[in-house]
């Protein structure tokens, strides 16, 4: 029983380490991707037990994949019933533990990954998903913040109480969800891969996870961790596997409470057609929490600095191979400015190292797998062959050793280009140069021109210029940016989501998230009831 009032100090984001040469940090890496680098198993991990099956599949590193990291084992529908009754029994006493101890298990776990862990997080990011130690390191940190963060959201919640006149007191009670939780999880960011399954937990839900098949390695070191801070056995479970085989019998459940999905955009409405159609056989009606790409944008107008817009450019687009939903894919740039930003992204792009993260004076590294690499050298392919458009820098691939795709950047004359309308999901940027006196038509197109509506930025000196962007595309990005590129949103700075069809915009990073995990019961407790059934109205004067 804890019989204090506890409060969790409002935190501050990690510090983001260097690296630099002679560092302690860069020692420590190095020690710990020589340490990682030895083949093992990961199995799933159901009520806290690891299972083996003999349905197999491998990690290898984007950027050499002829080396195996492991092998993983994947559910089948034995694996994932028993995953579903695992979480199922697991919950009474998960939810009724008290708050303060559920979040101490995640502010454990972020200290962990700060500390002993943090070399072996990054090292498992930078050989799982070709990731160099920059953004490594990003994500490893981001994926502490959210431990932190939602634990201090938490609190911030279960503190915000009704009014109570005198004689009674009314309270709210935020329950979690009644039934289990679907945790679905992308490769791009391994500090999603964290959250989605853990904010559920955080807040008193039991969860069966599946993480990217490209990205089980750094998972399971996930996994692990929360196991080491002390989640108890069956509040997350951890099953890889194919997803249709997952996803079925999970979402044929009737205790099915919530799905928390970062990935495509086809599979998650898949994954809303389906509760639409079982919508009856649900004990309760399950919550669609989702994030699933964009097609993000820079818009400079003349008043820019064509140095900070053209920095912006190569950073949006072409860090981590432009494999983030938020990445920069389409920009439009005032013909007075182009020839300045063409030259100097040109230049920067030849200068651009690419090569194995191993190498830390890389850049650009490999993008995830072969459906990848196939599906973005398809749209060079179509540029390179296109009258309607030209090849700048990159353009060239090989995928004989890693999935290596040149950071390409495109320039077409027509601003509807199929590179500018569809997400590529590579390192690949489509720029339209337009007149500078078509400011105002040129927001109107970037507003009109993509279905999606995650991130965007505006470049300008000019405060009416900015007002005007910031009214016209107020639906176009969920996270926009003035005079910065439009990657890199920051817990508790930035929350992020976005509409339209880059989801349902519940803003990770915020208290706003937590609120869909939660179920709230309100409780009024009348200290004076009344004894007799009439009014004082009622009195005949």
């Amino acid at each position: 029983m804890n019989d204090g009032i506890f409060q969790i100090p409002k935190p501050k984001n990690e510090p983001i380490l260097g690296f630099l040469p002679g560092s302690k940090e860069r020692k420590e890496l190095r020690e710990a991707l020589d340490y990682i680098r030895e083949k093992f198993e990961i199995p799933l991990i159901i009520d806290g037990i690891e299972i083996k099956t003999e349905n197999k599949g491998i990690s290898v590193p984007p950027h050499d994949h002829n080396y195996i990291l492991a092998e993983y084992n994947k559910a089948g529908v034995e694996e994932v019933d028993a995953a579903i009754e695992a979480a199922l029994n697991a919950k009474d006493k998960w939810e009724n533990m008290h708050w303060v101890d559920r979040a101490s298990i995640f502010l454990k776990a972020a200290d962990l990954m700060a500390g002993p862990y943090r070399q072996i997080m990054n090292a498992a990011t930078m050989l799982g998903v070709s990731k160099n130690v920059y953004q490594a390191e990003v994500d490893v940190v981001e994926m502490i913040d959210f431990f932190r963060f939602n634990a201090y959201f938490m609190q911030e919640i279960y503190s915000q109480q009704p009014i109570s006149p005198e004689g009674q007191w009314n309270r709210l009670e935020y329950r979690p969800l009644e039934g289990f939780v679907f945790a679905v999880t992308p490769f791009n960011f391994i500090s999603i891969a964290g959250n989605l399954p853990s904010t559920p937990a955080l807040l008193g839900n039991t969860v069966v996870w599946k993480p990217a098949s490209s990205a089980v390695y750094p998972s399971y070191y996930i996994m692990s961790i929360l196991m080491d801070a002390g989640l108890p056995p069956g509040v997350i479970n951890f099953v890889p596997g194919q997803g249709a085989v997952v996803g079925k019998q999970i979402l044929n459940h009737r205790d099915l409470a919530g799905v928390h999905f970062t990935g495509s955009t086809g599979t998650f409405q898949w994954i809303w057609r389906k509760i639409g159609e079982n919508i009856a056989n649900y004990r309760t009606y399950p919550r669609i929490v989702g994030e699933t790409g964009g097609k993000d944008f820079i818009v400079a107008h003349p008043s820019a600095n064509s140095e900070e817009v053209s920095t912006a450019l190569i950073r949006g687009a072409f860090e981590f191979q432009g494999q983030k939903c938020s990445a920069a894919s389409r920009a439009y740039i005032p013909q007075s400015m182009w020839e300045k930003v063409k030259s100097n992204v040109v230049k920067a792009t030849e200068e651009i190292k690419q090569g194995d993260v191993e190498d830390f004076t890389t850049f650009v590294n490999a993008v995830i797998d072969q459906p990848a690499f196939n599906n973005i050298t398809k749209y060079i392919d179509f540029a390179k062959n296109s009258e309607e458009a030209e090849v700048i820098t990159g353009g060239n691939y090989d995928d004989s050793k890693g999935y290596f795709i040149e950071p390409t950047t495109i320039v077409t004359s027509n601003p509807k280009f199929k590179t500018m309308e569809e997400e590529i999901f590579g390192p690949v940027l489509t720029i339209y140069v337009y007149q500078d006196d078509q400011f105002k038509e040129t927001l109107e197109l970037c507003n009109d021109t993509s279905p999606y509506a995650l991130t965007g930025s505006i470049f300008s000196k000019e405060k009416e210029a900015i007002q005007l962007a910031s009214k016209i595309l107020r639906h176009a990005a969920g996270n926009f940016y003035i005079n910065s590129k439009p990657t890199g949103a920051v817990v508790g700075q930035q929350p992020f989501g976005g509409a339209r069809a880059s989801g349902t915009n519940d803003k990770a990073g915020s208290y706003l998230n937590l609120l869909r995990w939660i179920s709230a019961r309100t409780i009024k407790e009348n200290f004076n009831p009344p004894k007799h059934y009439s009014y004082d109205y009622m009195i005949d004067s």
